[in-house]
C-alpha cells in the first residue's frame, strides 16, 4: 500500500504526516496514563517486606529440591530415595483421581445451559491442556503446601481460560494472609501478590497491553541479590549438575531477555494487575480488574485453618530421608571397612611409626608379638540396630503421609495376607480420600472462573464454541452461543459440583449393586415402574444419557407430561386425559415449581386415579376421534357429580 507524501518539518528531518499523527497519538496516550510514582513507590515497598519474609523460605525449598533429584552428590556417596518414592506415591495418586466438575441449574428452565455446559467443559478441558496444568498444580500444592493457578488470561481463538501456574519460588506475597482471597467474606486475603519473570522485548511486542519498555535494559552479567528467579535458575542447575549461566552476562540482541515483576495489588482504591520493569522504577503494564478477588485459585494439600502455609510432604519426609542417608551411607563405609581392614603389627619386627589414622589396607605398629607377626584388627560389624534405625525412620515417613510400602509398589518383609493388604489399602485411600476432597475446593473455584470468563468475553453476535459431542451414535459437532452456556442476567449463576472420580466409581459401584438386588425384587411386583429403575441402573453403572435413552426410548405419555410442564409452566391450559398413564404424569409434573396451577393440574390426575379404581367403566377406550377428556366425565355419585378439574 502507498503511503502518503505529504512532509512536515522536522527540526532535522522531514517526517510524514502520517507518522506524525501517530506520535502525535501516543504522545496523547502517554499523557492519558495516570502518574504511578506513588504505585511504584507502593510496589516497592510491597515487594520488600515480602522479600524478606519469604527469603528463608526460598532457601528451605531449594535445599530440599536438591534432596528429591540431586544429581550433584558426592560420587562416593548413596543417596536415599525417600522424598521421591512417597513424593510421587501421593502424587500419583491425586493426579490419577481425576475430580469431574458438574453443573447444575438453581433456576427453573436453566436445566438445558446446565447440560450444555457440562459438554462443553469436558471438551474445552483438553483445549486448556487441563491434565498437564493439573500436574504442575498437584506438584507444587505438594511440594511447597500451596499451588496458585493463574486464571485471568482468555485465549479468544479457542474462547478458553488460559490458565498458568504460578512458581512458588519466585513469588512474593502479603505475609499477613491467610490465602490468596481469604474467606467468603475476604477475610484474611492477600493485599499484594508479586512473581519475577524474564521476557524479551519481542514477547512484549506481541501483547499490546505492555507500553513504554524500549528503554529498559537486559538482566546483564550482574546478579542481582534480591532477585528469586535467578536464585532459582542456580539452585535448579546445581541440583541437575549444571553450571550457574546466571554468572555469565546476558545474550545480546533480539533474544535478551529483561528481569520484570507483576502482580496484584490494590491502588487507588482497585484491585489491578501491574508489571514493572528496571528493578522496579518503571511500570510497563497497568491493567484495571473489575473484580474485587485475585484471580488466582490456590490448592493445598494439607491445610491448617488461617494460614497460608500448609503442611507440604516434605514437611514430613525431609528430616527422616537426611537421617537415613546418614546411616546408610556409614553402613557402606563399615562394609568397606571390613572388605580392606586395618592391621596390627610387631613393630619390634617392622618398625613403622606414621599414619596412624584410619585407611584401607593400613598397618599399625603395636607392642607385642601378634601371632605370626601380622594379624587383621578386629572390628565391629553393621549392628542390628543400624536396621531398626532405617525401618523407624520409614515407618515414621509412611505413617505421617499415608503411603505404606504397598501403595508404593512393594512389599519389603515378604509376609502379605489378602485382609492385611486390604485394610492397609483402606486406610491409606481415606487419607487419600481427604486430600481429594480438599483440593475440590480449588478445583470448583476453578470452573467458577471458567463460567466468568465465558460469561465476560463471549458475545452472541460475534463468537460460537464448535464443539465435539461424543454419543452412542458417535460424534458430531454442535455450535454453542452465549446464550446456550450463560444463565439470563437475574438468574443465580449454576452450581458446580466437584466429585472425586475414585471416590464416585466405588459409591456408584455399591449403588448399582444394592440397587440391582432391589430391581430384582421390584421386577415381582406388577405395578412396580420396572422401566424407571432400568433407566436409573444404567445410569449408576456410567452408561451414556443417550444410550439410556435408545434402549429405552421416552414412551408417549412422558413426551406429553413434558409438553404439559411448559403450558402449566406458561400459564396454558392442560387437558387431563383419563387414559393418561397418571402415575408418571404425576411423577414428571412433580419437576415444575410449587404454584396453584401445578397444584390443580396434580389434584386433576389423583382424581382421575381414584375413578380408574372406583368406576373403571367411567373411563372409555380412546376412539378414533381420540381419547375422551377427563373433565367430560362425572365422578361418582358419592363425589356429588362434580367433574373433575382439567387446567
Amino acid at each position: 500500500m502507498a503511503t502518503a507524501t505529504t512532509k512536515k518539518k522536522s527540526d532535522k528531518y522531514e517526517v510524514p504526516e502520517e507518522i506524525m499523527e501517530l506520535e502525535d497519538d501516543s504522545v496523547e496516550e502517554k499523557t492519558e496514563r495516570p502518574d504511578f510514582t506513588s504505585l511504584i513507590k507502593q510496589s516497592a515497598s510491597e515487594w520488600e517486606q515480602g522479600w524478606w519474609f519469604m527469603k528463608p523460605k526460598w532457601d528451605e525449598w531449594a535445599l530440599r529440591l536438591k534432596l528429591y533429584n540431586n544429581q550433584k552428590r558426592d560420587k562416593e556417596s548413596v543417596g536415599d530415595t525417600t522424598l521421591f518414592s512417597v513424593f510421587q506415591t501421593i502424587l500419583a495418586a491425586l493426579y490419577d483421581d481425576r475430580l469431574a466438575a458438574t453443573f447444575s441449574p438453581r433456576e427453573i428452565g436453566d436445566d438445558e445451559i446446565a447440560e450444555n455446559l457440562d459438554l462443553v467443559a469436558d471438551y474445552d478441558y483438553d483445549l486448556m491442556e487441563k491434565d498437564i496444568i493439573d500436574y504442575e498444580w498437584d506438584f507444587e500444592a505438594a511440594f511447597f503446601g500451596r499451588g496458585l493457578l493463574c486464571v485471568m488470561d482468555f485465549d479468544e481463538s479457542t474462547l478458553t481460560p488460559s490458565p498458568y501456574v504460578w512458581n512458588r519460588m519466585v513469588t512474593v506475597r502479603d505475609p499477613e494472609a491467610a490465602s490468596v482471597n481469604g474467606d467468603r467474606a475476604g477475610r484474611g486475603a492477600s493485599r499484594f501478590l508479586y512473581r519475577e519473570i524474564r521476557m524479551t522485548k519481542e514477547q512484549l511486542a506481541n501483547n499490546d497491553q505492555y507500553f513504554e519498555y524500549e528503554s529498559l535494559k537486559g538482566a546483564g552479567n550482574k546478579n542481582d541479590t534480591k532477585s528469586p528467579l535467578d536464585q532459582y535458575m542456580r539452585d535448579t542447575a546445581d541440583a541437575a549438575g549444571l553450571g550457574d549461566v546466571q554468572k555469565f552476562a546476558n545474550i545480546d540482541g533480539d533474544n535478551a531477555s529483561l528481569r520484570l515483576r507483576e502482580g496484584f495489588t490494590r491502588w487507588n482504591g482497585k484491585l489491578c494487575f501491574v508489571t514493572i520493569g528496571d528493578n522496579g522504577k518503571k511500570v510497563i503494564r497497568y491493567q484495571e480488574l473489575e473484580r474485587n478477588t485475585i484471580p488466582i485459585v490456590d490448592r493445598v494439600l494439607f491445610p491448617i485453618p488461617n494460614s497460608f502455609d500448609s503442611v507440604s510432604v516434605p514437611d514430613l519426609v525431609e528430616d527422616k530421608q537426611r537421617a537415613r542417608a546418614v546411616a546408610l551411607n556409614l553402613s557402606l563405609k563399615g562394609v568397606k571397612a571390613n572388605l580392606h581392614p586395618m592391621y596390627l603389627f610387631d613393630k619390634n619386627k617392622i618398625d613403622e611409626r606414621q599414619d596412624f589414622n584410619f585407611a584401607f589396607n593400613k598397618f599399625i605398629p603395636v607392642q607385642g608379638n601378634p601371632a605370626g607377626a601380622v594379624v587383621p584388627m578386629t572390628k565391629d560389624y553393621i549392628k542390628q540396630d543400624v536396621s531398626f534405625i532405617m525401618e523407624t525412620l520409614s515407618a515414621s515417613a509412611e505413617r505421617a503421609t499415608g503411603t505404606p510400602d504397598i501403595k508404593q509398589g512393594a512389599n519389603p518383609d515378604g509376609k502379605t495376607t489378602a485382609t492385611r493388604d486390604t485394610l492397609v489399602a483402606q486406610g491409606s485411600d481415606s487419607r487419600y480420600g481427604l486430600a481429594a476432597r480438599i483440593f475440590g475446593w480449588s478445583e470448583r473455584r476453578f470452573w467458577q472462573e471458567y463460567y466468568n470468563h465465558l460469561k465476560e468475553n463471549m458475545d452472541d453476535g460475534i463468537h460460537e464454541k464448535m464443539v465435539r459431542v461424543v454419543g452412542a451414535l458417535g460424534a458430531a459437532w454442535r455450535p454453542f452461543k452465549k446464550s446456550d452456556l450463560i444463565v439470563p442476567a437475574e438468574h443465580a449463576d449454576p452450581n458446580i459440583k466437584i466429585e472425586s472420580k475414585a471416590v464416585s466409581d466405588t459409591r456408584r459401584f455399591n449403588e448399582a449393586k444394592l440397587f440391582r438386588d432391589y430391581l430384582t425384587l421390584a421386577a415381582t411386583d406388577p405395578t412396580a415402574q420396572i422401566r424407571s429403575g432400568m433407566r436409573y441402573y444404567g445410569k449408576l453403572i456410567g452408561m451414556k444419557q443417550d444410550l439410556v435413552e435408545q434402549i429405552y426410548p421416552p414412551t408417549i405419555d412422558e413426551l406429553r407430561a413434558e409438553e404439559e410442564n411448559m403450558l402449566i409452566y406458561e400459564g396454558t391450559k392442560a387437558i387431563v386425559l383419563p387414559d393418561d398413564d397418571h402415575y408418571l404424569h404425576l411423577q414428571i409434573h412433580n419437576k415444575l415449581p410449587d404454584s396453584p396451577t401445578k397444584t390443580a393440574h396434580l389434584n386433576a390426575h389423583k382424581r382421575a386415579l381414584i375413578l380408574q379404581k372406583t368406576n373403571p367403566e367411567m373411563v372409555p377406550l380412546p376412539t378414533a376421534q381420540g381419547a375422551v377428556p377427563v373433565d367430560n366425565l362425572t365422578a361418582p355419585a358419592q363425589e356429588g357429580g362434580r367433574k373433575l378439574p382439567v387446567l
